[in-house]
């Protein structure tokens, strides 16, 4: 698939670390380090700017080895970029840590998956139909009913 990007980041294009990697690393495009303290959260900007075609996202997620080694996590994991957005693509990062965090321009802060999507349609109705698990919400599914 092709999509049309512009970079206005002194970094090279996000890319796929191995050819069944899902995710492309994001790079901050940052001026100054940005210190993120315990439980803060800031945007940090990669300047990029995409256009995707009509039924895709873009899903920025979190890298696994900062969460676990860091407790740096992003916030609305997945967050969306929808298709028909073309401003700058944002990262939402959040410090779940006791310690404080520093983002340097060129670091890998996230990552992001190229996915399908569907667009649904509503269709009004007076009942659904039963299962199972009915109306049994969460923790429910798996347990024996007494």
């Amino acid at each position: 698939m092709k999509i049309k990007v512009i970079n206005r980041s002194k970094h090279p294009l996000p890319k796929y670390q191995t050819a069944q990697a899902a995710g492309m690393d994001l790079y901050a495009n940052i001026e100054a380090p940005i210190h993120l303290e315990s439980l803060e959260r800031k945007l940090i900007p990669t300047g990029l700017f995409m256009e995707l075609p009509t039924g895709y996202e873009a899903q920025v997620r979190p890298r696994s080895g900062l969460a676990i080694k860091k407790g740096i996590t992003c916030l609305n994991a997945p967050g969306t970029i929808d298709a028909d957005y073309r401003g700058e693509v944002g990262v939402i990062l959040a410090n779940l840590s006791r310690e404080v965090f520093t983002i340097n321009d060129g670091d890998r802060i996230a990552q992001l998956v190229i996915a399908k999507h569907e667009t649904a349609e509503w269709i009004p109705v007076e009942n659904l139909e039963d299962t199972l698990r009915g109306t049994g919400g969460f923790g429910s599914s798996g347990v024996e009913k007494k």
